[in-house]
């Protein structure tokens, strides 16, 4: 199904989210199964519905509460702290601060900015009742949805728990989620999780969070923008973010919290195609449209990088001639390392010293950090594991006027080719002919390329 690709450069909100995926193609049916399944399906409705912003068309997804719930996600003067409704009518805040209640603001259920309409009944009682992240997590054991799925929301929860009790100083199983904002968090949440799920995507990328500056109105009073629960999720789980230059908050904790637990990587480094495009809408009107774009891309069409696993061990040293350096990185080279070098650097004191960098495939650790230690006068070896992507490499003779030489080619993420003569053959010739370096390496380049071979 290739990869997703969140545009995250106008804000992202879970419901955004859901919106997008679901405008994108995902399974609307394994999202009814799901949320039909909830333990908690008789407290909400779901409306979908198309929208226009900014002359674009996009899905909007809105969570519908029962019970006569509502909050004040769309009602711009009291979520921006200025006390009053659109009716000029003053607000009283009902809850008292017990210092257990999770902070989601007036969205808690994640919905941002957007242009619906809506009639408060600001004299009406909320309900007190309150769950923890264990009552989330019985909530979320209940749907029907496969065990990737579930593992997405379940993980979505417990970065924005984690996030809520590092704003408050709290425990974990402190956390209280109000009843309106856990409800409208636990659909959308879910609802992500299922939608990506069923794309099955190789891989999840993102740009970075854009989010707004000014203050927000929660439930204990008037905060920042970035708010502290998307500050401490972007920390956690090093999500990337920017600002833009917009009063409001565009980045919800719970949008922020699904992109984490998606494990988005930074935006795509390789060409690719786009499958399909998902629009998701939001609720609040800012000065920039509220949008999310979801893209289904996969890697353009030709030969792809080698990606695998290598070790990189590494030792200081300030006690070893140049002549046993020299010999020690010839002899793990010569005993299966991929690369072996020295970097100058400063030791302990302020000495000069050296540092020996060594990478070797993960079956030959054991081996390399051996030989460290007979060839050089180390007494201690770090190593790590790490990634890499190595592009198609060839090599080929080409035959000129001063002998065969041998040319290495790679094939670049683009499809271009790169080709470079061998330099111990370069350097063989120029001996034997009595040419100077340069002088051999543009004959023998100008003669390949006058052979029809202009990759060099």
């Amino acid at each position: 199904m290739g990869s997703l690709y969140i545009d995250c450069s106008l804000g992202v909100s879970g419901d955004m989210l859901v919106a997008a995926l679901l405008d994108a193609g995902a399974d609307s049916a394994a999202l009814d199964r799901a949320l039909s399944s909830l333990s908690v399906a008789d407290e909400f409705e779901i409306a979908i519905s198309t929208v226009t912003k900014a002359g674009m068309r996009a899905c909007d997804f809105d969570v519908v509460l029962r019970h006569g719930h509502e909050t004040h996600d769309h009602d711009m003067a009291y979520l921006h702290g200025r006390g009053e409704d659109r009716c000029g009518r003053a607000h009283e805040h009902a809850h008292e601060d017990d210092g257990h209640h999770c902070c989601e603001h007036a969205h808690a259920h994640g919905h941002t900015h957007g242009d619906h309409d809506h009639q408060h009944e600001h004299a009406r009682e909320h309900h007190h009742e309150h769950r923890n992240l264990h009552d989330v997590m019985a909530i979320i054991d209940s749907a029907q949805m496969t065990q990737s799925a579930r593992a997405i929301a379940a993980r979505a929860f417990e970065i924005l728990a984690q996030a809520e009790a590092r704003a408050h100083g709290l425990p974990v199983d402190q956390v209280r989620f109000h009843e309106v904002g856990a409800i409208d968090s636990i659909v959308d949440i879910v609802s992500a999780a299922v939608l990506a799920d069923s794309l099955d995507p190789d891989a999840v990328y993102a740009t970075p969070l854009a989010d707004g500056h000014g203050t927000i109105r929660c439930q204990h009073g008037v905060i920042p923008v970035p708010v502290p629960a998307v500050v401490n999720i972007c920390r956690a789980c090093e999500l990337p973010t920017s600002h833009l230059d917009v009063e409001g908050e565009l980045v919800t904790p719970t949008g922020a919290a699904l992109i984490a637990a998606l494990d988005a990587r930074r935006a795509p480094d390789f060409p690719y195609t786009i499958l399909a495009t998902g629009m998701g809408a939001g609720k609040r009107g800012y000065s920039v449209p509220s949008l999310v774009r979801v893209h289904r891309i996969e890697r353009a069409l030709g030969p792809q990088p080698h990606v695998d696993g290598v070790i990189k061990l590494e030792c200081d040293v300030d006690d070893q001639s140049a002549e046993g350096m020299a010999h020690a990185a010839q002899a793990l080279l010569r005993d299966g390392a991929l690369e072996a070098h020295w970097l100058p650097v400063f030791g302990k004191k302020g000495r000069p010293a050296y540092q020996l960098q060594v990478i070797a495939a993960p079956q030959d650790a054991e081996r390399m950090r051996r030989l460290m230690f007979l060839e050089t006068t180390t007494i201690g070896v770090r190593w790590t594991m790490m990634d890499r992507e190595v592009l198609e490499r060839s090599e080929r003779v080409e035959q000129t006027s001063l002998g065969p030489v041998r040319v290495k080619t790679v094939v670049l993420p683009d499809g271009e080719h790169r080709s470079k003569p061998e330099y111990e053959d370069v350097a063989r010739i120029s001996s034997r002919e009595g040419i100077a370096f340069p002088g051999a390496l543009v004959q023998i380049t100008a003669e390949i390329c006058a052979g029809g071979n202009t990759d060099l």
